[in-house]
């Protein structure tokens, strides 16, 4: 008899909304700081399927409120593109003043990518709704 296999919604919720399967839960903000002032989004195509994306924002608790920003961003943009899937490679995390800026590096795949960093990027993008961080 086959066994069934899960949805990719049940397994991403999961685990854990912004936090991919595998990520550490530093990733992942319990909620958006109340204080945060999205300063924009700058998306550079570095191949056909790898993407960076430069965040900056104001209001910052720490590198994890910059990293979901950029997930937020990496998942919307993957879904303009048609895809369903990204995977976090990295993001490195700058502060100047109050200014938190990120690089984040993502790859987008219209399947699921090998790996244990990878997003569902209509999950993502709905997580991101609900809790008030912009997306491109």
């Amino acid at each position: 008899m086959p066994q069934s296999v899960p949805s990719l919604a049940l397994v991403a919720a999961a685990c854990g909304g912004l936090m991919a399967c595998g990520e550490s839960e530093a990733a992942r903000p319990v909620s958006p700081p109340e204080r945060a002032e999205y300063l924009g989004v700058d998306t550079r195509l570095l191949d056909r399927s790898t993407v960076s994306f430069l965040v900056r924002m104001r209001g910052a608790r720490d590198r994890s409120d910059v990293v979901a920003y950029a997930r937020c961003a990496a998942a919307q943009y993957a879904l303009i593109r048609g895809y369903g899937f990204a995977q976090h490679v990295r993001t490195t995390v700058t502060r100047l003043g109050d200014v938190w800026e990120g690089d984040g590096g993502f790859v987008i795949s219209p399947d699921i990518p090998q790996g244990l960093r990878n997003m569902d990027a209509e999950v993502i993008v709905e997580d991101c709704r609900e809790q008030g961080i912009p997306t491109v």
